[in-house]
């Protein structure tokens, strides 16, 4: 009941924030149609997004099927991603939007992914991209650690209870630096793209106020494309597309 009940506070205060900060769901539907340039719509199958939180791209992709772990209006089904309620091979394109460094066992994920996709199914991750830019930023104004050192699990299951878990430097070091558990015995990459987002950093997110007006997004949105050129430096989001391997 606790669970449920600082879940539902957070999520009512990042519903505040989004509908006060039109900047903010500026910067997001740019993010989505990043997300949207890797569904393949000639696959037939289930659009599932997991971790929906308060459900925005239902607002992009209304066909998808948006859940969580726990119940919200928008909401279609209450499900934990370890646990997906879908068939084998029934699914075409799983999502997950800044999910994936919660997951305390994501080869755990990995593996119930692989279950409910399609043989030429898609995972699709959008998350935090560390650099040298981005790490004072998510280190020291999120509540949420990197992690940049710290172990991450190569457990193929997690047993619950299952508690809470943030890592924002774990897509990094997995898709980008090669550490952490191996998944490309599984898995093949359609793409991988870390990119600069200081329109996104310096909007405050859901939590902060935002530090330039909104006039200045253009030029910020060009700025960013200028030093995506340079990720290692300037990156602050990433955009990975995976497809199974083999799969049965």
């Amino acid at each position: 009941m606790i669970a449920l009940e600082q879940h539902q506070e957070e999520i009512q205060k990042n519903l505040d924030a989004w509908q006060q900060k039109p900047l903010l769901q500026e910067i997001y539907a740019g993010f989505y149609q990043r997300i949207l340039g890797q569904i393949d719509s000639a696959q037939p199958g289930l659009i599932v997004e997991i971790g929906s939180g308060i459900g925005n791209l239902k607002r992009h992709l209304p066909q998808a099927i948006c859940t969580d772990l726990f119940p919200n209006p928008w909401l279609d089904v209450v499900c934990d991603g370890y646990e997906l309620p879908f068939p084998a091979a029934s699914v075409s394109h799983l999502v997950l939007f800044d999910v994936f460094h919660h997951l305390r066992a994501p080869v755990a994920l990995l593996k119930e992914a692989r279950r409910v996709l399609k043989s030429q199914g898609r995972l699709i991750l959008f998350e935090p991209y560390i650099s040298c830019a981005s790490f004072p930023v998510y280190g020291g104004l999120h509540h949420e650690p990197v992690a940049w050192r710290q172990e991450i699990s190569p457990a193929e299951t997690l047993e619950r209870p299952r508690d809470y878990y943030a890592a924002q430097g774990n897509a990094t070091r997995i898709f980008f630096r090669g550490k952490g558990p191996s998944w490309s015995k599984q898995w093949s990459c359609l793409h991988a793209e870390a990119f600069s987002s200081f329109s996104y950093l310096l909007s405050g997110g859901y939590s902060k106020p935002a530090l330039y007006p909104a006039a200045w997004r253009n030029g910020l949105i060009r700025l960013d494309n200028l030093l995506s050129r340079w990720p290692r430096l300037f990156g602050a989001r990433c955009l990975v597309s995976l497809t199974p391997k083999n799969a049965n």
